[in-house]
């Protein structure tokens, strides 16, 4: 969805998951999710009583939705629909990022999750439900490739954690080499688990 389709609250909870990717929760302050969203200071009150906590959550669960949302189009684009290839696709878009723009963002969630894990209940909730967000339609996704339901929600959880862990170790070695490791080493194992079960 293009900026010019978006009203202003939707513009601010866009710009502050931007900015928390970038910068982290600490970092991002209210007054430059505002001004990056092109949108009036007073407007942040209106649309979030709540304050920067509100925001925040809210960025979080729009990561959430966005990286759900992501999977039924990374399935749309594989020739064959594998485990594997699904995996490589998500890896793929960040290591695309990663060679454009270079390394100064990560994931939303993740740096929701580690800034705020310890100073309120809200945020930490709004992280897990985001991750919750998303490893539904991913687990949905490998069932229809024929991993068992049983094992579906465990190898979702695999793939974003090893895609979380590699997106951090990108970034601070500024190298999208963990990407491709763990695409390569964490491939063979999904697909045996589809496999496998035929």
């Amino acid at each position: 969805m293009g900026d010019e389709r978006r009203g202003p609250r939707e513009r601010m909870v866009f710009s502050a998951a931007q900015l928390i990717r970038r910068d982290g929760v600490t970092s991002t302050g209210m007054r430059a999710v505002a001004e990056h969203a092109g949108a009036p200071r007073g407007s942040l009150q209106h649309y979030f009583p709540g304050g920067k906590e509100q925001l925040v959550n809210e960025a979080v669960d729009w990561a959430g939705r966005y990286a759900g949302g992501r999977i039924a189009r990374f399935l749309e684009g594989l020739d064959e629909p594998t485990p594997s290839a699904l995996f490589a696709a998500m890896v793929g878009q960040w290591t695309e990022e990663y060679r454009t723009d270079g390394f100064a963002k990560g994931c939303p969630v993740a740096a929701a999750t580690v800034d705020c894990a310890s100073a309120g209940a809200s945020t930490r909730e709004a992280a897990a439900a985001a991750f919750a967000t998303w490893r539904g339609p991913l687990a949905e996704a490998l069932t229809g490739m024929g991993v068992p339901a049983r094992r579906a929600g465990n190898l979702a959880t695999l793939m974003i954690s090893s895609l979380e862990g590699a997106i951090i170790l990108a970034r601070a070695e500024q190298d999208a080499a963990p990407l491709t490791t763990v695409a390569r080493e964490l491939g063979p194992l999904l697909d045996e688990a589809a496999t496998g079960a035929r």
